[in-house]
């Protein structure tokens, strides 16, 4: 099964309205490809839905099944964002990723996608 089954969606009420829609999770996990070292980090999604939103309890076990994954944040990153996208075609999402500090660095990994023209994160 592709992970990205994993995610549900419920209808949104008010696609004709912008809002936002912001999420914070704080106990993601996955593991460092290079040492095997778990990884931790809080990942927030900020989005503007289109005609779906994302369904929290299949967003929590979707986020879950990166617990024993290697993956570079990066990678993570751009993959969660990439499947969120694919599930709900939002208006604009952004997912920033704050990775906790391993040997004296902490790394934040921005991601962002629009309907409209690409913006520019730096």
């Amino acid at each position: 099964m592709e992970r990205r089954n994993i995610l549900e969606t419920f209808d949104n009420r008010y696609p004709g309205r912008d809002y936002t829609i912001r999420i914070v999770c704080p106990e993601f996990t996955s593991v460092c490809p290079k040492t095997g070292q778990p990884d931790f980090g809080t990942l927030t999604i900020t989005y503007i839905p289109a005609a779906k939103c994302v369904e929290l309890k299949s967003l929590k076990f979707y986020l879950q099944s990166y617990r024993n994954e290697g993956i570079f944040y990066e990678n993570v990153t751009n993959q969660i964002l990439d499947d969120l996208v694919a599930v709900l075609q939002p208006r604009w999402i952004r997912l920033e990723a704050a990775f906790t500090p391993r040997g004296g660095i902490s790394t934040t990994v921005t991601a962002e996608y629009s309907v409209e023209s690409p913006k520019k994160n730096f």
